[in-house]
């Protein structure tokens, strides 16, 4: 298609586009042509691979690294460089991807400034003198990886290596230079690559996904720059003591099951840990995980409740993500009340670790405004606390958990209009039926959730004029998805099948028929 006059056009159009961007954003987007045509680029990868390379530069008080380059991440999403893909159950930007002929465009000036070169048998650009960036996508033409990568890496700065050329892995010894190095999924049971990991000082990025390795060198603690570690979905027990010696730290994603070593503390400039095991041989580390006060997300895996948690949170007031699991469901009551969330907190998952005793003061619109997932379980919940919920601007994603009907709580709860407007996810748990949507709520809900939804004599015919059962499912314009488990309890045989009835009947009026996603069990 090289002679093809309207693909020469869009070239052209491509190339103005390209060279209207600023020129930090220009050299951002050029290093997206590591990657091969349609693969899915973690955003939080890229942006870190940017910093590792020194692409960003602090630019805004108060601004990380990361945020800024989050700022360079959406610009090109905004200029339609490349194509968001968004997590599952958030808003939030996962990753993205580049159009076949935009990454065409970016790869043909990449090879003219031998900013990256690409060997793979499908499409490679021809290695110069020096190779200063290595994408090495596929190892079938063994010959010619093993000349690019034991003669021309001396000088590299950035090697990336995909499972297809996992044979083709340089030793780590030869890449003195080199800041960033992306193993993801290559198997590195049997071989020696890490055996000189230490030697690489300048390496700032260092990513082990799923590389089946068991254990890391003590060596790691030689690389002072080090900025990013990701050893996640290997069998490492624990990290070595050395880890603790990484100042410069500011990504550490490991597993659940994985350990860290006393003095974890010291790593003063960690933004992001991803998860943190605290079990009873690990108590002591959660004094040190108040020192680390400049984390934005934190994960955190609890085998047990322990008070001296709250008192580390409230020293954490950058956080912005914050997720707390267990093993199994503590009912724990109480023990986040007393805390306090920073108003950047953008998710919240608190689900299985404890009860909130009534809805926390700290949520409402003014407080945290940006505050868009929320997964918690609330003891007691009136109509008032409703309400508030409905008024947070940003929340796109609710889980909320209540006990009203063990406390004898049996009044219906109605969802006023122009409330929830930006809800795209409502999981009730444990609610009394009715829970009445009026019009104009939630108008952009697609999935609603209510499991288990009791249905209590004595609290029917509030949403409905007749007397009978009405949810109000009509009014939710957006819904695509209901799932439903309908318990009557102190109902008879026929009232139960009436409710049931009633439920489905809603469903199914809908116009966008959710019904083919209900399911309503009678207990």
């Amino acid at each position: 298609m090289e002679n093809n006059m309207d693909v020469e056009n869009m070239r052209k159009i491509l190339s103005f586009s390209y060279y209207e961007l600023p020129c930090h954003l220009r050299t951002c987007l050029l290093y997206v042509s590591m990657f091969p045509e349609d693969f899915e680029i973690d955003k939080d990868c890229l942006i870190r691979m940017w910093i590792a390379e020194g692409f960003i530069q602090w630019e805004k008080q108060g601004k990380s690294l990361f945020e800024i380059g989050e700022f360079y991440f959406n610009e090109l999403i905004n200029r339609s460089m490349i194509k968001p893909i968004y997590k599952f159950y958030t808003v939030m930007v996962k990753s993205c991807r580049i159009h076949d002929m935009m990454l065409d465009l970016i790869r043909s000036f990449s090879s003219e400034e031998n900013f990256v070169t690409i060997l793979s048998d499908i499409d490679s650009t021809s290695p110069s003198s020096t190779i200063r960036r290595l994408s090495l996508q596929n190892g079938k033409k063994s010959h010619v990886m093993a000349q690019a990568t034991r003669n021309l890496l001396q000088h590299a700065r950035s090697v990336v290596i995909f499972p297809a050329a996992v044979a083709q892995v340089p030793a780590a010894g030869s890449c003195r230079f080199l800041r960033v190095l992306d193993l993801e999924h290559c198997n590195l049971s049997h071989t020696d690559s890490l055996k000189y990991l230490g030697n690489l000082y300048q390496l700032r990025y260092l990513r082990l996904y799923s590389t089946h390795i068991s254990q890391l060198p003590e060596e790691i603690g030689n690389l002072q720059f080090l900025q990013t570690l990701d050893v996640r979905s290997n069998p490492i027990s624990i990290l070595p003591s050395s880890v603790v010696e990484l100042r410069n730290l500011m990504c550490l994603d490991i597993d659940k099951t994985t350990r860290v070593p006393n003095g974890i503390g010291n790593l003063t400039c960690l933004e992001q840990l991803s998860w943190l095991c605290i079990d009873g041989s690990t108590i002591n580390i959660i004094k040190e995980l108040g020192q680390l006060t400049e984390l934005r997300l934190l994960h955190i895996r609890l085998d047990e409740w322990n008070d001296k948690l709250l008192g580390c949170l409230h020293k954490l007031q950058k956080i912005q993500e914050l997720q707390i699991a267990v093993h199994r469901w503590l009912c724990n009551i109480g023990g986040l009340d007393a805390w306090v969330a920073p108003r950047h907190l953008r998710l919240l998952d608190a689900r299985n670790i404890c009860w909130f005793s009534t809805l926390p003061a700290w949520v409402n619109p003014s407080f945290v405004p940006v505050l868009t997932c929320l997964w918690i379980a609330v003891r007691e919940l009136h109509q008032v606390d409703l309400d508030i919920l409905g008024r947070l601007p940003a929340l796109r994603h609710l889980w909320l958990m209540v006990d009203n009907k063990n406390l004898g709580i049996l009044q219906g709860l109605i969802v006023s209009p122009g409330s929830f407007p930006c809800l795209e996810s409502y999981h009730f748990f444990e609610f009394v039926w009715p829970v009445v949507f009026q019009k104009g709520a939630m108008p952009r809900l697609r999935e609603l959730w209510l499991l288990p939804l009791f249905y209590v004599r004595e609290a029917s015919g509030i949403g409905s004029s007749d007397g009978g059962l009405d949810l109000g499912l009509g009014n939710l314009p957006s819904l695509q998805e209901v799932l439903a488990e309908l318990r009557c309890e102190g109902a008879s045989k026929e009232e139960a099948e009436q409710a049931k009835a009633a439920l489905r009947h809603a469903a199914e009026m809908h116009a966008n028929r959710p019904y083919h996603n209900i399911r309503i069990d009678v207990y």
